[in-house]
């Protein structure tokens, strides 16, 4: 079974605890409800619990005419099931009145069938990291299959380079692992690193792993507000959250403000996930000799030594988009 982040799936497979127990107490009312109007509803009931229980203490049985007698509670038991369908129908019910009625009828609202996970289970499961990818709104138009190379000029080969790194990228998400290489993804703004990288966390989070995006900005103010109280009103992610992750998307780094501290943290973050063997994609507006003027050498090095560069080329797709409009 593929890995989902613990958090997702523990929280996941509470919810379908409530579901299923849900089901089952709304049937269980409808009966009491039906019973006590119907009370001969009530008796067939009974009566058919009895037999179920004779069933299970056939099916175990040995001796002589058990296969008879197996067979004999068994057509009773079917004929009280049919007396009972009839009886709901003369009055006006489903025949499925009393059953629990689950939003998956495949799996009964388990999960799973026949001990393999269910595709709304899986499905439940990809949403809630979605949720918890730090993505949003992000994630319902920028995939794969909305990029749109037309934006790029065929003349000057910025086409050509961008489709290469949109094959690299779809190769990268499609066969991502924890020995998957950092990126940094280099170039000017409105060029769609921040477009790519999000279609490679959304491919990435459907093959089950836990992946977090957030900017520079975003992250930092986290770190602030852990280590003094301000920063963001309230901290978007625990900064735990950075190291622990699959793969973590750094969005837009090169905006925020640089001193001491934010330089340690940054420096940490990359570092620690390194150490960890945990993938990284860096999106930045800045080239390598710009990096380096920005960052201490401690930094500068460990992304253009350990990331491997993809660059975007072009002119601002997003102005081009609203001067089209």
């Amino acid at each position: 079974m593929t890995e989902y982040s613990k958090d997702s799936y523990k929280r996941v497979s509470e919810e379908y605890a409530t579901k299923y127990k849900r089901a089952q107490e709304a049937a269980d009312q409808r009966r009491a409800e039906l019973h006590a109007k119907h009370p001969d509803l009530g008796d067939l009931d009974r009566a058919l619990g009895r037999t179920g229980a004779k069933i299970a203490l056939a099916a175990i049985g040995t001796g002589e005419g058990w296969r008879e007698r197996l067979q004999a509670v068994t057509e009773e038991n079917l004929a009280l099931q049919a007396k009972y369908r009839q009886r709901l129908a003369d009055l006006g019910y489903p025949e499925d009145y009393t059953m629990p009625q689950y939003e998956c009828p495949k799996c009964k609202d388990s999960g799973f069938v026949d001990n393999k996970m269910c595709e709304c289970l899986r499905r439940d499961l990809i949403l809630a990291a979605f949720e918890n990818s730090g993505l949003g709104a992000l994630m319902r138009t920028q995939s794969f299959e909305s990029f749109d190379l037309g934006y790029y000029s065929k003349e000057n080969g910025d086409r050509e380079r961008m489709q290469r790194n949109l094959e690299l990228l779809q190769a990268y998400a499609t066969q991502f692992t924890m020995d998957s290489p950092n990126l940094v993804l280099c170039g000017a703004t409105g060029l769609g690193k921040t477009h790519l990288s999000t279609a490679v966390a959304r491919k990435v989070i459907e093959n089950g792993y836990d992946v977090f995006y957030t900017t520079a900005i975003g992250m930092l103010s986290d770190f602030e507000h852990m280590r003094f109280g301000q920063g963001a009103e309230r901290p978007t992610a625990d900064p735990a959250r950075y190291t622990d992750c699959d793969l973590l998307i750094l969005d837009d780094l090169g905006t925020e403000v640089v001193n001491q501290f934010t330089n340690a943290c940054i420096y940490n973050v990359i570092n620690n996930r390194i150490n960890l063997r945990r993938p990284t994609i860096i999106s930045t507006n800045l080239t390598g000799k710009e990096l380096q003027a920005r960052y201490t050498d401690r930094i500068a090095s460990r992304i253009l030594g350990e990331f491997k560069p993809l660059l975007f080329v072009g002119t601002d797709v997003r102005l081009k988009k609203i001067t089209a409009k």
